[in-house]
């Protein structure tokens, strides 16, 4: 589906992928709702995106919060008159810690922002969506999703329900104008870690900081998912990383999850 011209809802728009998935759209020809929970970092894109004021909106929203994101619709279409796509790409990510020593509050956090935040917009919004001569679903997963990494086991336990949910809806869609895709990004260098309160341990691996440094930039898997989007992918890696290890976690999995323990061990310390 092509964007110029379509309006599309983005939440965590306030900063990382989610703003440059904004500006990417706007830059486009794409109108924008901008959604998330921060209404500073809202008001600092709108700032941003200037030269396009008639074609965004913000709107300030705990995405964990069901009645409120039932009212959303309402309020993008009394803005824009439609709704053409969706992208959920809010997240959090978990402290880096092994099961054993995080907080069922922690758990319950990560669950409902990455998954069930992910569920309400999309069981909200797909009932106009179906009306539309065309339309898209795209949800943020991660790398994370489908490999495995040691101290990030809730996260990505909550970006796989994201994956499966997101190719189920995918196979109930085949047959309505609704396309959907589900992203895989790598390493991207984003401020996720102090969005989700997470202090990043000091990294003394080497192999650890080299991986570090390779990140991707936002604006570039920006690019690269509304190109996925207008190309209509139903997956959408962004990094060479995620590809990489898509492609080793499919022909051995058991040497991908070897190989991810040893780089992360020196963000996770002794066991306890």
């Amino acid at each position: 589906m092509k964007v110029h011209n379509k309006v599309f809802v983005v939440t965590g728009a306030s900063g990382g992928i989610g703003s440059e998935l904004v500006l990417e759209l706007l830059a486009r020809g794409a109108k924008v709702a901008a959604v998330d929970l921060r209404p500073e970092g809202l008001h600092a894109l709108k700032e941003n995106a200037a030269e396009h004021a008639d074609s965004i909106t913000i709107h300030t929203l705990d995405i964990t919060d069901k009645a409120a994101v039932s009212q959303l619709p309402g309020s993008v279409i009394k803005e824009h008159g439609t709704v053409d796509g969706l992208i959920n790409c809010a997240g959090i990510i978990q402290p880096f810690v092994r099961v054993n020593d995080l907080a069922y509050e922690t758990i319950d956090r990560v669950m409902n922002v990455n998954f069930y935040g992910t569920l309400y917009m999309t069981k909200s919004f797909l009932p106009h969506l179906l009306e539309r001569p065309e339309a898209h679903i795209v949800n943020v997963s991660s790398m994370g999703g489908f490999l495995p990494v040691p101290g990030q086991s809730v996260y990505g336990a909550s970006k796989a329900a994201v994956k499966l949910f997101t190719e189920g809806l995918y196979a109930e869609l085949l047959d309505t104008p609704v396309r959907v895709s589900v992203v895989f990004p790598g390493a991207t260098n984003t401020d996720i870690t102090k969005n989700s309160n997470v202090e990043v341990p000091k990294v003394t691996d080497a192999n650890t900081k080299k991986l570090s440094a390779k990140m991707l930039s936002a604006d570039k898997a920006a690019q690269i998912i509304v190109n996925g989007i207008e190309k209509d992918k139903p997956q959408i890696f962004t990094g060479s990383d995620s590809k990489l290890m898509n492609r080793l976690y499919r022909s051995n999995p058991v040497f991908a999850i070897k190989f991810i323990a040893k780089q992360m061990k020196s963000l996770l310390g002794s066991s306890k």
